[in-house]
C-alpha cells in the first residue's frame, strides 16, 4: 500500500490596493501512522510558499494533528514527528526555525469525527498557517 500525502491549499487573495489581511492555510494530510512527506508533495508545498511575495511578512504557525488510533502517547509522538517534517522543509527553504511556532495537538481537538474513515483521514494532518503581520 502506498503512502498517500495530500496537500490542499487554500489561498485567500487580496487586491493589489490592499495588504494581505487573511491567513494563508496549507493543509498537509498524512496516511495513518505516517509522518513521511513524499517528494511530490514537498514540491507542492514549496510552490505554495514560493507563491508568497515576502514570506517574512507572515507569522508562521504549524498545528499538527492525528486521529485517535494508537493511544495518547503514540499520537503525541506522531504529531510531533509530523510537525518536525514540515519544519524541516521550511528550514530547507531558508525560513528561520525561530520564526516558526509549533503546536502539536496529537489526538486532542479533532476537526472531524474519529468514528468514520473520512474523519480519521481528515484528522491526520498538519495545518501550516501564515498569518500576515500587520504593522
Amino acid at each position: 500500500m502506498t503512502r498517500i500525502l495530500l496537500i490542499s491549499i487554500m489561498l485567500f487573495s487580496a487586491s493589489a490596493v490592499h495588504a494581505q489581511t487573511e491567513p494563508i492555510i496549507i493543509r498537509i494530510f498524512f496516511d495513518g501512522g505516517s509522518y513521511y512527506m513524499r517528494y511530490k508533495h514537498i514540491i507542492e508545498m514549496d510552490q505554495a510558499i514560493d507563491s508568497i511575495a515576502d514570506v517574512n511578512k507572515y507569522q508562521i504557525t504549524i498545528y499538527s494533528h492525528t486521529d485517535n488510533i494508537g493511544g495518547k502517547r503514540y499520537n503525541e509522538w506522531l504529531s510531533m514527528m509530523r510537525s518536525h517534517s514540515v519544519v524541516q522543509q521550511l528550514v530547507a527553504k531558508d525560513i528561520a526555525e525561530e520564526l516558526i511556532i509549533v503546536k502539536d495537538f496529537g489526538e486532542e481537538d479533532p476537526l472531524y469525527s474519529n468514528t468514520n474513515y473520512g474523519g480519521l483521514m481528515g484528522n491526520r494532518r498538519v495545518d501550516l498557517i501564515l498569518w500576515p503581520v500587520v504593522l
